[in-house]
């Protein structure tokens, strides 16, 4: 366990308590916006002070409320992405470099600085200011500057989000390769379930300011657990639940009636992805009416309407049959697909 945090922090009504130990791969955190990630990384970096706890790297004590023990940002080794990049504008993309190379003698910064350019494929960019760089060459050149400095932990807060898709796409091909070399420990913040499966091997879901248990990212997607991560994880359909006499369970926003299931303590909700429901009778089957068809990109999206009055989400492939709006439609999910999920507010 390479990072260790353990802290607490108050900011007027918000109050964090984060809980999370990595093992030397990449961590997601993810949350909703004000849910505490960037909060999280600034009193990683020392940027921010927790008001107790324990940050702990590689054996090395960061911060211990109770030991007294606070290093300053410069002395904990732990490089920090910004989302804007940071790069000093007035100072070509060598000079910016050059600054993560500050612990070497003088006379060989210039050297490992253009060294690190042309790892990160920026040479030809050596005497280029920042403000004429893409947004691809910016965050490269913040990513090359903030490794320049050999941390021992990266944190990486939201560094495509300023990017578009093919831009980003291309970073994050980039990211990926950089991190296979890093070796070290890392944190991506993000909104993206689908960076996270892409790039992370654990999940940590940050509700409201408190961290739940880690997860893989495989299991965000199959087994989401709670309903924030199963709303961060891109669940479109969700329904409170009642536990009935008999034991089955009434989703009361479709008025499904689901059969008898293993269900956690604090059950709330029940998810369904879109692309779990298919077309047709089945043993877990709800009739339903076609209210819009919506064209997407490489499906088609149905907004189907149930028993109960709420909308439910369907994705199916083009060359399937949509009947016309208003048209009877009967779908069906597998048992395996169902997402009992805890933590929302509690119906009785």
């Amino acid at each position: 366990m390479a990072l260790r945090v353990e802290i607490e922090k108050r900011l007027g009504d918000f109050q964090l308590r984060v809980r999370f130990d990595t093992e030397r791969a990449l961590l997601a955190l993810l949350g909703a916006s004000g849910s505490g990630k960037s909060v999280t990384l600034r009193c990683v970096a020392g940027l921010m002070t927790p008001d107790r706890g324990r940050i702990v790297l590689n054996g090395r004590t960061l911060y211990d409320s109770e030991k007294k023990i606070n290093l300053p940002p410069q002395q904990r080794r732990v490089g920090y992405l910004f989302q804007s990049c940071a790069l000093i504008p007035q100072r070509s993309v060598l000079q910016n470099v050059e600054l993560g190379f500050h612990a070497h003698p003088r006379r060989q910064r210039r050297a490992l600085a253009l060294a690190q350019l042309e790892r990160f494929r920026l040479e030809k960019l050596a005497d280029a200011l920042p403000r004429t760089l893409s947004g691809g060459e910016r965050q490269r050149c913040a990513l090359a500057r903030t490794l320049a400095a050999e941390p021992e932990a990266l944190l990486l807060d939201e560094p495509f989000s300023a990017l578009d898709d093919y831009l980003k796409w291309q970073l994050e091909l980039e990211l990926a390769r950089t991190l296979e070399d890093y070796g070290g420990d890392a944190i991506l913040v993000t909104h993206s379930r689908d960076e996270v499966c892409r790039l992370a091997k654990s999940v940590c879901i940050l509700n409201g300011g408190r961290s739940e248990p880690l997860r893989s990212a495989a299991e965000m997607m199959t087994a989401p657990g709670s309903l924030a991560a199963a709303l961060l994880s891109g669940c479109k359909n969700l329904s409170p639940v009642t536990v009935q006499g008999d034991g089955s369970l009434l989703c009361t926003d479709w008025g499904w009636r689901l059969p008898a299931l293993p269900v956690p303590a604090g059950l709330s909700h029940v998810g369904i992805r879109a692309h779990s429901l298919r077309p047709g009778p089945g043993p877990l089957s709800l009739n339903c009416s076609l209210d819009r068809a919506i064209d997407n990109v490489f499906s088609c999206i149905l907004m189907l309407r149930t028993p109960g009055g709420a909308l439910l989400r369907a994705e199916w492939d083009k060359t399937s049959r949509i009947p016309p709006v208003g048209a009877p439609l009967t779908v069906h999910v597998a048992r395996e697909e169902i997402l009992l999920l805890t933590g929302g507010e509690a119906h009785d």
